[in-house]
């Protein structure tokens, strides 16, 4: 197996010990570079990202953490919330001009709301093998009040949080040791 493709999907783990090493904002911008190349649904592209980075910024979101996760965001370098627009259907006549999408989505709350969280989580997915790329590590996390962190940092928008990932330049211990996974027959047919 070729070592890029190992260091990028076998070997990373949830993180949780990070390096004093800043991340530069050149970094974080070459990460949505290549996180913008997602395919989506109607390349509709509704990931929104904010870089928590300022102790001040990380001081916004420490009341909307669960306790447990405190620490992880105050100790790392960076905090990302990953975000998605439901209202990206807007922009739908600029990012798909294969057919009027547009009239899908803009009457319908529910489709909307479901499209913009499916297709921000595969960018996501995308945006965590970019931040391993780059060699960077990362510590995604649940454990938070979605509805706070949306009045703090998206109010009067129509961006709404998915999770929060915190970034930074891993150290060992990075995290927990490897977890299991399933074999290929456990949880895969092929019909």
């Amino acid at each position: 197996m070729n070592g890029d493709i190992k260091r990028i999907f076998i070997d990373t783990v949830t993180t949780y010990n990070y390096s004093d090493k800043v991340v530069d904002d050149d970094v974080l911008k070459e990460l949505y570079e290549l996180t913008k190349w997602s395919p989506t649904s109607f390349n509709c592209s509704p990931l929104r990202l904010v870089f928590l980075k300022s102790q001040e910024a990380k001081d916004r979101i420490d009341p909307y953490l669960m306790d447990s996760n405190k620490l992880s965001v105050k100790k790392a370098p960076i905090c990302a919330i990953i975000g998605m627009d439901i209202k990206f259907f807007i922009d739908l006549p600029k990012n798909f001009k294969a057919e009027d999408a547009k009239v899908f989505f803009e009457n319908n709350e529910e489709l909307a709301h479901s499209t913009a969280f499916r297709n921000s989580s595969l960018q996501a997915g995308y945006f965590l093998k970019a931040v391993n790329a780059l060699g960077l590590d990362a510590g995604p996390m649940s454990g938070f009040d979605n509805k706070g962190v949306d009045d703090e940092f998206f109010k009067d928008t129509s961006i709404r949080s998915n999770f929060l990932c915190t970034l930074g330049y891993g150290i060992e211990p990075k995290g927990h040791p490897r977890g299991a996974r399933y074999k290929f027959d456990e949880v895969a047919k092929i019909i």
